[in-house]
């Protein structure tokens, strides 16, 4: 797994639930070593232990208990920016639920329309509708 020069801050938590939502405690030593500060927002990715290699709940199901699949589908149109150029050169945005969208010739930094060619449970792969801006 490539980790990217952003990395703030690695560790191991449990999920619990709280009513409507999923908790995870950040450990005091991470706030206090690390960059992360009190009330900002920050990305957050999850990853199954080596002994949880089954889908949980947490992974399936919405808070209401709702099953939760791809975000996006085939056909439709999105606006995404380009987050990050995977190892093919390919770029990658992330919408909902940090859910990726590759989207080829495309640069880091770009905003584009895309239209969704093809899903899967994990990754989607689209393409430039139209080009509307650069970060600034």
């Amino acid at each position: 797994m490539k980790i990217p020069p952003q990395l703030q801050c690695l560790f191991s938590a449990e999920i619990e639930k709280d009513g409507e939502s999923f908790v995870i405690d950040v450990p005091a030593d991470e706030i206090q070593i690390g960059e992360l500060e009190a009330g900002g927002t920050y990305r957050i990715a999850l990853f199954p232990t080596e002994s949880h290699t089954h889908r949980s709940s947490v992974d399936s199901l919405s808070a209401n208990g709702q099953a939760q699949g791809p975000p996006v589908e085939e056909g439709e149109t999105r606006r995404v920016e380009i987050e990050d150029i995977g190892e093919q050169g390919d770029g990658v945005a992330r919408v909902e639920r940090g859910y990726v969208v590759i989207v080829p010739d495309t640069e880091l930094g770009e905003r584009v329309a895309v239209e969704i060619q093809t899903v899967t449970e994990n990754v989607a792969f689209a393409e430039v509708t139209e080009r509307i801006s650069y970060y600034d």
